[in-house]
């Protein structure tokens, strides 16, 4: 079953229909990339209306819906929802602004738009679990982050700045065949690494330091996503163990996360290991979330998280460690949930790497 006949099945009434306008809910339900453009759903057929741009392109790839050049918004989609006698239109309450919505009950006085959660939380709601084919593109992104950073540890040396290493992580990313980055990539070293969000600098790396690497690659709109820590030159004693002690915060995680279970409970696990290490006031991030056609999506696993886990969830395990004005050590995973556990997707050594 397509994702369009899915949400077509969940429409209770034929005069209903719904209305998707968000970029990305627009290429998870086509399976195409565009800027513009919205899909239309009715009980009786489907619509992508698109502009000249993409129209050729969509014509070729979309199969799930008719593909019509959009000309003009407010008579095309007039003389549609008029074919499919549709009175109420159901939004994206999560992106739809308050601005857009008022704009189309102007064009379109003779529709009642339903603007609840419905529509978000049906997409959401099939977002979270991820096919085997949306596994596969996640996989290959992974694999493609995996190629450029074992290509990087060959250039990290003392005296090179972390704005180049970031820079270098992005270009094997590239070549290796990302689409892009996933995030704006973190390469912090030193003091900076203490903290989670930090932006590369021009400082260099030194003899001694932690280098934090949190990286991701892109593939057919998909998302990676991979944290590690090395060390430059070598790691004294309380390095080593900071590092043992996220290592084991995650491998306890993993060995926690499973269907039914919550993400609340995963991220407890990972708060006690690194609390009976004495370093659980020194986590104050949520230990993951999903990854898809976003880098932030549901699950979540946090103190706050009420979600159960179920089987075909995509989550990050990355506890993490920060020792204000030191250094800090995260090193996170991404793993598909399963019936009995969870299968890590990420295919890099967690030993502590002494460059």
């Amino acid at each position: 079953m397509t994702k369009i006949e899915q949400i077509t099945n969940l429409i209770d009434d034929e005069k209903k229909g719904a209305l998707i306008t968000s970029d990305i809910s627009r290429r998870y339900v086509t399976g195409f990339k565009s800027s513009a453009g919205v899909v239309l759903i009715t009980k009786e057929k489907s619509y992508l209306l698109i502009d000249f741009r993409y129209f050729h392109k969509a014509k070729k790839y979309v199969t799930d819906c008719e593909v019509i050049l959009l000309e003009n918004f407010r008579e095309q989609l007039t003389d549609l929802l008029v074919k499919h006698s549709v009175t109420t239109l159901s939004v994206e309450s999560d992106n739809v602004t308050l601005s857009q919505l008022a704009d189309y009950k102007e064009k379109f006085s003779f529709i009642t738009f339903d603007d609840s959660d419905f529509l978000s939380k049906t997409l959401n709601k099939m977002r979270v679990i991820k096919s085997s084919d949306e596994i596969q593109k996640i996989v290959t992104a992974q694999r493609i982050a995996e190629k450029a950073y074992n290509r990087l540890l060959q250039d990290i040396r003392p005296g090179i700045s972390e704005k180049h290493v970031a820079a270098l992580l992005d270009f094997y990313m590239s070549e290796f065949g990302s689409e892009g980055v996933s995030f704006d990539t973190i390469a912090a070293s030193g003091e900076n690494s203490a903290s989670p969000h930090a932006v590369p600098t021009d400082r260099l790396l030194c003899d001694g330091d932690f280098l934090t690497l949190d990286f991701g690659a892109v593939y057919c709109g998909y998302h990676s996503d991979t944290t590690r820590t090395l060390a430059i030159g070598h790691a004294d004693d309380h390095m080593k163990r900071l590092y043992s002690a996220v290592s084991s915060a995650n491998m306890d995680a993993h060995a926690a996360a499973k269907a039914e279970v919550s993400g609340k409970l995963v991220d407890s696990v990972a708060r006690a290991t690194l609390s009976a290490w004495g370093y659980g006031e020194f986590f104050g991030h949520s230990l993951g979330h999903g990854v898809g056609l976003e880098i932030h999506e549901n699950p979540v696993a946090s103190p706050s998280s009420n979600m159960t886990l179920k089987e075909g969830m995509i989550l990050t395990i990355e506890p993490g460690a920060y020792i204000p004005g030191k250094y800090g050590v995260r090193i996170e995973d991404m793993v598909v949930i399963t019936k009995d556990g969870c299968l890590n997707l990420t295919n890099l050594s967690k030993a502590l790497t002494i460059i």
